[in-house]
């Protein structure tokens, strides 16, 4: 037993020994290393500072939105004298508008709204903008993709790509400047572009609550309008007096609906903070760029002299 105890310990301060010896020949591989360490990581450095000063500054414009109640008037009634309707054998329309607020996020974001409302108007500040000069407030358009002069696009692309940017192409980039987000607590909803000019950002979070507006204001004027031809189509095919009071409530709510749309400005959102005009960029991170180019050329480096000592070692590192 003594020599079986002996033994484990002998090998335990073995195996410390061992240890020992290979942190310090860890410790001399990396000194001997460390000009070409601190050449790479320099180098890594000045290549990060660069980069980042060769960035563009981005400006971020938001706006906090309110969601009007959907809750429509019809959809009491419809509920209230729908049996008695179907036992008259007229069918009556549910007047449910859904989750508006949902539909508008959904609608905000989806490729037909871009088109509609903002394709035509942004698709030069989109595609072609280069650099913003803060001084004139002017935008640099880049002259190897859009000529100013004809208004003509001259992009050398590759086919499917046209040198006018299509529709997809353009909603593709607007979606990666876009995002809307909603509050689970408080419903409220949040817009948020990015631009490299902050008076264009401002623009654009504008242009899509005002066209989300007319998006769905139409929709309801469309919708309320059939509803009321069909009322009124119902109330002629039937004689029962009650079922006449019941169609001129129903006919009421929809005329209701109508005029309440084309006379609310903000007919989905209540605006409680409008956008406005940043005046200090969102990103780049600059000098978190630059920290971590130089610990990632610090890392390369000293795992390139480890590798080259323990797997090529008749390639020896030492620039003193």
């Amino acid at each position: 037993m003594n020599e079986l105890s002996e033994n484990s310990e002998q090998s335990s301060n073995h195996l410390q020994y061992e240890d020992e010896i290979d942190l310090k020949e860890l410790f001399f591989v990396l000194w001997n290393a460390k000009l070409f360490i601190v050449a790479i990581t320099g180098f890594f450095a000045v290549l990060s500072v660069v980069y980042a000063l060769m960035l563009p500054n981005i400006y971020e414009s938001s706006a906090l939105l309110s969601p009007r109640s959907s809750q429509s008037g019809i959809s009491g009634l419809a509920a209230q004298y729908g049996g008695l309707a179907a036992m008259a054998g007229i069918q009556l329309p549910s007047g449910e508008d859904g989750n508006k607020t949902l539909i508008a996020m959904e609608k905000m974001k989806s490729k037909q709204f871009f088109e509609e409302y903002l394709y035509e108007g942004i698709l030069v500040e989109l595609m072609a903008a280069k650099k913003w000069e803060p001084s004139s407030n002017t935008l640099e358009i880049d002259k190897e993709n859009y000529d100013v002069v004809s208004g003509n696009w001259i992009r050398d692309v590759r086919p499917p790509r046209n040198p006018r940017p299509s529709m997809q192409e353009a909603h593709l980039k607007f979606a990666q400047m876009f995002s809307l987000t909603q509050d689970t607590k408080t419903g409220l909803v949040s817009i948020t572009v990015q631009h490299i000019s902050p008076y264009v950002a401002q623009k654009w979070v504008n242009l899509v609550i005002a066209g989300i507006s007319n998006s769905l204001r139409q929709t309801d004027i469309l919708e309320a309008t059939k509803a009321i031809t069909y009322l009124n189509e119902q109330r002629e095919n039937t004689n029962l007096v009650n079922m006449d009071v019941i169609f001129s409530q129903l006919i009421e709510e929809q005329t209701k609906t109508i005029m309440l749309a084309n006379v609310s400005e903000d007919y989905v959102f209540q605006v409680l903070d409008p956008p406005y005009a940043p005046e200090l960029k969102s990103e780049p991170k600059r000098a978190l760029i630059c920290i971590l180019g130089t610990l990632l050329g610090g890392m390369l480096a000293v795992l390139t002299a480890l590798i080259l000592h323990y797997a090529l070692p008749d390639i020896e590192i030492k620039l003193r």
